[in-house]
């Protein structure tokens, strides 16, 4: 209680042009930063980490039902085999994302502004927990602008790509706690 008589105080005072204006302006900084919520200086906590991962574990699995979704709506495609890169940590799996994330907005096609919303969001939230727990985190790739001569094949082998990367992850889920 005493901080926070303080600190109104040194707000409501009137700042005059003298020696004393720094000082105030000193203490003023210091009641803000007394006064901060706790979530801005506090370390993450184990629910707050759980909460981000249930998180993250949820959109991995709605981004897989619309894409389900989309290879409904479209022509059967034929069998694409890709490979996708291990689910090792938050460091790499923030730049596979980011990679996916690309592909998707490379592509330029309508059909996957839905699913490319999704990883994108993904990617934020899988960036903001390696953040959280001090993990090294990758700049975010640049978007490769490029068009494909095969714009149907390129759509399912994205489409292909995402959903085994996202399927890897659901399953490797214990991976998001290390970096």
């Amino acid at each position: 209680m005493y901080v926070s008589s303080l600190c109104r105080s040194v707000f409501q005072r009137e700042s005059h042009k003298s020696t004393n204006t720094r000082m105030y302006i000193l203490l003023a900084l210091l009641c803000v930063a007394l006064m901060a919520p706790p979530e801005c200086a506090s370390l993450p906590t184990r629910e707050n980490i759980t909460r981000h991962l249930n998180n993250i574990i949820s959109i991995a699995q709605t981004t897989l039902i619309h894409i389900k979704t989309l290879r409904t709506k479209l022509p059967v495609a034929p069998q694409i085999e890709v490979t996708t890169p291990p689910i090792v940590g938050l460091t790499d799996i923030t730049r596979d994302l980011g990679l996916l994330d690309n592909d998707l907005q490379s592509s330029g096609s309508e059909l996957l502004s839905q699913i490319q919303t999704d990883v994108s969001s993904l990617e934020g939230k899988v960036r903001f927990l390696a953040l959280t727990m001090n993990c090294p985190v990758p700049a975010r790739p640049g978007v490769q602008t490029g068009h494909s001569s095969f714009p149907d094949s390129h759509l399912y082998l994205i489409l292909t790509k995402v959903q085994r990367y996202l399927e890897s992850l659901s399953l490797n889920k214990d991976k998001l706690k290390v970096c």
